[in-house]
């Protein structure tokens, strides 16, 4: 079979290449992305393997690249991509790509250092810039106080003073003659001055004078020193003691403090100086910077290409830590998994490998036997993976077991838009696809992982959006109404006198009228081209209609699916030579299935081929409960003649497979055994003691019962769950019928409370009104019916998957197969 509906045929290998050679040869295999490396070395632990300095050196430059790429983001520089696929370097080439990565950490880390420290000055030289532009006035003030007994106002613009200023202050400085005050200067951030001016009044007991002003933030400013807002501060105090004791309160705030002149002139130099200092500052930091981007710019032409080139060697040391190298430590010794139909490949890329490094020994392949399972590899392109990701989250196949994928395809969004049937939603959900196709790409740049998740699905979406318009086209709904392209094959006037009993009173007098099918010319006898007929969109019985219909397709739907699914299990008995399986289970499973849920269609198919009187018609629901309990009353009616005995025949046949599931398997296994057991002792009895062969032949005989009595009870087991799962299966399909009423009453309910109403209005502001009230319907649409009921359906398909169908044949208790791939490395570092 088709390694579409089957996994691949693998084969264990074993490969013998030079040491010299073995970068180039796993490089080729790592570009070809089909060989699974096996580890030969299972006990040795990761620090003790041949290589394990090697990855650790590819770890370290990978950290530098990290570091790197994380200043260039800072940078806003942009990194260069790469396409050509590089050659991965030799050892010598990796002593070069790790002297120049610490090269370049080394300079950056300087550069970045000495960017740190001028900023820092620059910073102080700010700040004391600031302080002596803003402290003129705090020194006139505080010369008046030197000539004036009182206070100065408080009432000075851009300037606070301390409100904590004492009586004892005025009677000194009024009685004690001219003052001589000293005074701190500083800068201190603008959270930290409430309570550094709290400390000082309780400390000082306001003999001191506080002044202070913000300093204003300019865009020089805020570019060098950021969003921190900052005071400048000058006390004046009388006492070098004092003095001593402000200047370690401003330490514990973490003020700056910096010496200021007394003299108007010396400040005034002192600030033409700092003005120069800081002109020079900025040109060494605009240069240093430059300097900074130009280093980085020219490691970003090829940091791509450098990380490359560390995952691929970091990948190839890996892999030769998996291997076993000979005695000589000339002869590399590896076995790989890899598909029987890609050994051919396998070959030449091992050969281009030891022609590259000039090696004169050509790789040697050896196809070797084993009993180990082999990895689970099923070949996928952009078009299946996600499909195939959906049963890969259920459980990675069991080796050549049958592949779900393949008919998942067609299955899953077929049950999806059966919940989702509304063909205006679904042409929205397949606009929606499409663009996410042709968007593909530049949303994968976005490197989010909601965006990578539907992005990966979008043509699960495609697909979910064109079944969802076919089965819309089925339901006639779209948006809750229905098209009549065809014409109804129902009419209105022949129920009207002379052929019919409607007068025109009859249509005052009533509010609900029947159309009566058997009346001529009512009902053409023809049904509805394609779908379902548009009259009964308005009929007032159309819940009912499609609750039965609905209900039923529901059930049909799901017995069909279960049953492909148990054939899928007579392919896989087939497969793997198992035919006493398909005997013992498949066939009593099969008989089991039809003689009950079978039967059940054949009630629904054939009641809706036959001619009945609504009143008169039996119920499905009943006559399959009364099948079940044998209850053949003669008030319940029956749809053909002799379907007593059919029934009572379908249900013996059903109960009858039961046993044989839960016996026939077990005493089989037993008796194999059994007759197993009298070959292998048969020849002991001539050559042993008699009491010796007794006591070994009841040991066996205690192995074997216990073995056995694991048999039974794992096939009671998978009995019981299997006539019991037939049933709950069945109704676990009705959610089919439950979610596609919920949708088709969401979307009716939206149009008659949403767009209706703005429909409706015929006043001078209806044109507003409906554009507000179809903004809202368009809202609500995407926001419940599309996204809220589309992920319900999609749950609810993928459980009918999960558990319904693929538990009928499908085991999942395989691993997957992992290759070396190049190609998926590049993928996770982009």
């Amino acid at each position: 079979m088709s390694s579409l509906f089957r996994s691949e045929e693998m084969c264990l290998v074993q490969l013998f290449f030079q040491t010299e050679s073995a970068h180039n040869c796993i490089n080729e295999l790592g570009r070809l992305g089909l060989v699974q490396f096996k580890d030969l070395n299972p006990g040795v632990t990761a620090f003790q393997r041949r290589f394990v300095k090697e990855v650790k050196k590819c770890e370290e430059m990978e950290r530098i690249l990290r570091y790197l790429q994380k200043e260039m983001v800072k940078s806003n520089i942009g990194i260069v991509a790469t396409k050509k696929k590089e050659m991965v370097p030799c050892a010598r080439d990796v002593l070069e790509l790790e002297s120049t990565f610490e090269k370049l950490e080394q300079e950056l880390r300087e550069i970045n250092r000495n960017h740190a420290t001028l900023r820092q000055n620059l910073i102080e030289l700010t700040d004391i810039d600031s302080l002596l532009r803003m402290t003129e006035d705090f020194f006139e003030e505080a010369e008046s106080l030197l000539t004036c007994s009182e206070l100065p106002s408080e009432d000075s613009v851009s300037m606070t003073v301390s409100s904590h200023i004492t009586s004892r202050r005025n009677s000194n400085s009024s009685t004690s003659g001219a003052l001589h005050l000293s005074f701190i200067a500083g800068v201190i951030k603008q959270e930290r001055f409430p309570a550094f001016e709290k400390v000082l009044w309780r400390l000082f007991h306001g003999n001191f004078v506080l002044r202070h002003a913000e300093i204003q933030a300019t865009e020089e400013l805020q570019a060098v020193r950021g969003a921190v807002k900052k005071d400048v501060f000058i006390i004046f105090v009388q006492g070098e003691h004092v003095r001593e004791k402000i200047r370690k309160v401003c330490e514990g705030f973490r003020a700056s403090l910096y010496s200021c002149p007394k003299t108007l002139f010396e400040r005034k130099q002192m600030s033409n100086n700092v003005m120069s200092q800081m002109e020079d500052l900025r040109m060494i930091l605009r240069r240093t910077e430059e300097y900074r981007a130009g280093v980085l710019t020219r490691a970003a032409e090829h940091v791509q290409e450098w990380a490359g080139k560390v995952k691929k060697m970091k990948a190839i040391y890996y892999t030769l830590n998996l291997c076993n190298i000979d005695i000589t430590q000339k002869l590399i010794v590896a076995e790989i998994w890899c598909p029987v139909s890609d050994l051919a490949l396998v070959q030449n890329a091992l050969i281009k490998g030891s022609e590259q490094s000039g090696s004169s020994v050509t790789p040697v392949l050896n196809r070797i036997q084993t009993q180990q399972t082999p990895p689970t590899f099923n070949r996928t392109n952009t078009f299946t993976e996600g499909f195939q990701a959906i049963i890969d989250a259920y459980g990675v196949g069991t080796y050549q077991e049958i592949n779900p994928a393949p008919y998942t395809i067609v299955t899953f969004p077929f049950l999806f838009a059966v919940m989702f049937g509304d063909c205006g939603h679904g042409l929205l959900m397949t606009l929606f696809a499409v663009w996410l196709i042709s968007q593909a790409e530049s949303l994968r740049k976005l490197k989010n992982e909601l965006t990578d998740v539907v992005v990966g699905g979008r043509y699960i979406v495609l697909l979910m959006g064109m079944f969802s318009i076919y089965t819309g086209l089925i339901y006639n709904d779209c948006f809750s109404k229905s098209f009549n392209i065809f014409g109804s094959s129902w009419r209105v006037r022949p129920m009207f006198q002379p052929h019919g009993p409607w007068r025109n009173e009859t249509l005052r007098e009533h509010h609900h009228l029947q159309l009566n099918p058997f009346v001529a010319g009512v009902y053409s006898g023809n049904p509805y081209v394609f779908g379902i007929d548009p009259i009964w969109n308005i009929a007032s019985n159309k819940l009912s209609f499609l609750n039965s219909f609905k209900m039923k397709m529901s059930v049909m739907l799901g017995v069909s699916h279960m049953l492909f699914g148990l054939t899928l299990s007579l392919v896989n008995f087939a497969h793997f030579r198992k035919f006493q399986d398909v005997v013992l289970q498949f066939v009593p499973q099969l008989i089991f299935m039809l003689s009950l849920f079978g039967y059940l269609i054949f009630l629904i198919l054939y009641k809706w081929c036959i001619t009945l009187r609504s009143e008169s018609a039996p119920s499905i629901l009943l006559l399959f409960i009364n099948m079940m309990l044998f209850d053949y009353q003669s008030e319940y009616k029956l749809l053909y003649a002799g379907q007593k005995g059919v029934q009572i025949f379908l249900v013996v046949t059903a109960m009858l497979m039961v046993p044989v599931l839960l016996l026939v398997k077990p005493f089989l296994i037993y008796r194999t055994r059994m007759k197993t057991r009298r070959q292998v002792f048969g020849n002991n009895l001539n050559d042993q003691h008699e009491t010796d062969t007794r006591s070994s032949i009841s040991q066996h005989q205690k192995d074997e019962m216990t073995s056995m009595g694991d048999v039974f009870v794992y096939q009671a087991i998978h009995t019981i769950e299997f006539c019991l799962g037939c049933i709950s299966n069945t109704a676990s399909y009705l959610r089919l019928w439950a979610l596609s009423l919920a949708h088709a009453e969401l979307s009716e309910v939206l149009w008659r409370m949403v767009l209706q109403v703005g429909l409706k209005i015929s006043s001078g502001t209806g044109s507003l009104v409906l554009v507000l009230l179809f903004a809202a319907f368009s809202v609500l649409t995407v926001a419940i019916l599309l996204v809220m009921e589309g992920l319900s359906a999609f749950l609810h398909a993928l459980r009918l998957h999960w558990v319904e169908f693929q538990n009928k044949f499908y085991e999942g208790s395989g691993y997957k197969f992992t290759p070396l791939s190049f190609d998926n490395l590049l993928k996770t570092q982009q």
